[in-house]
């Protein structure tokens, strides 16, 4: 019996993952951001292996020359620093760093917003306007400098980075999954529920929440955006863990040095980075969105 449930869930699985396959694959653009973000996702996981030199090792030409601020060239791909750090390999660890920020901050931030919003939607009444002033609460924060002042007093570690993001980032999938309860609620198969005897937590992680998941992938994926271009943004401001290296880290280090309109490699290649990323994220979500609103869908 287990073995058979098993099985089921297994069949269930591999189905749910082919169809977000297909979704993601429907047209070229989120098919193009899907492998984008796969590329990055395995450069990320063998970053250690594909990078040649530590981030902060100071690197020599093969003529034992020191090599700093070398221009792209075949022995170091994306050029040096003025300390003679190998940008390649800065660029490959800073991948892990960023994509475990950006993941990690919008996937635990899409969860606490579901969480709200369907609790808000489907109760309502008290509970809905306690948690609705609390998410108003946090869109009167402006958003980068309430990032910063919370790095500022919890400190500037990984885990402290990622905790500032997760504490704002998650209000405005909270208000679109209340608005999508509310109207879910008032359905007959909701009806249907209740009088059957289910209980509310039931009927909101049964019935409400796949109803809403279309919703939930596409701003699990506007929240893994938005947690790197914070990341970036206030490690470019010297507010990022300077233990670890990131794309806006390499970019801070680029204005530290003054070099910004020399060493023209250094800025573009973490930007570049930053911009196809967090690019490929959006089309990505544009493929959910039209699942979510089929009038988006082409005719």
């Amino acid at each position: 019996m287990s073995a058979n449930r098993l099985s089921r869930q297994l069949k269930n699985l591999r189905s749910g993952l082919a169809e977000h396959y297909r979704i993601i694959t429907s047209n070229r653009l989120s098919a193009f951001g899907f492998w984008i973000i796969i590329l990055f996702v395995v450069v990320a996981i063998f970053a250690p292996w594909i990078a040649p030199h530590e981030p902060w090792e100071m690197v020599y030409d093969r003529d034992g020359n020191f090599a700093s601020l070398r221009p792209p060239s075949w022995q170091f791909p994306v050029g040096t620093t003025h300390l003679g750090y190998d940008l390649f390999s800065q660029l490959v660890l800073a991948t892990r760093t960023t994509l475990l920020i950006g993941a990690t901050s919008g996937l635990i931030s899409i969860i606490i917003g579901a969480n709200i919003g369907l609790v808000a939607g489907y109760y309502g009444g008290k509970i809905d306007e306690v948690l609705m002033r609390l998410t108003d609460i946090l869109y009167g924060m402006p958003f980068l400098p309430f990032i910063i002042i919370l790095i500022s007093l919890f400190g500037r570690k990984l885990e402290f980075v990622i905790l500032a993001i997760i504490l704002i980032i998650w209000r405005t999938s909270a208000r679109v999954i209340r608005a999508q309860t509310i109207a879910i609620k008032q359905r007959q198969f909701i009806a249907m529920a209740k009088a059957r005897g289910c209980s509310d937590f039931r009927i909101i992680y049964r019935h409400i929440l796949p109803n809403v998941l279309p919703l939930l992938l596409l701003y699990a994926a506007f929240n893994i955006a938005w947690s790197i271009i914070t990341e970036a943004s206030a490690s470019f401001l010297g507010f990022g863990d300077g233990e670890t290296i990131s794309w806006g880290g390499m970019l801070y280090e680029l204005w530290l040095s003054g070099k910004t309109r020399v060493a023209w490699w250094w800025f573009a290649t973490p930007s570049i980075c930053i911009v196809l990323l967090v690019t490929s994220l959006v089309f990505v979500s544009r493929a959910y969105e039209e699942v979510a609103n089929p009038r988006l869908r082409k005719r």
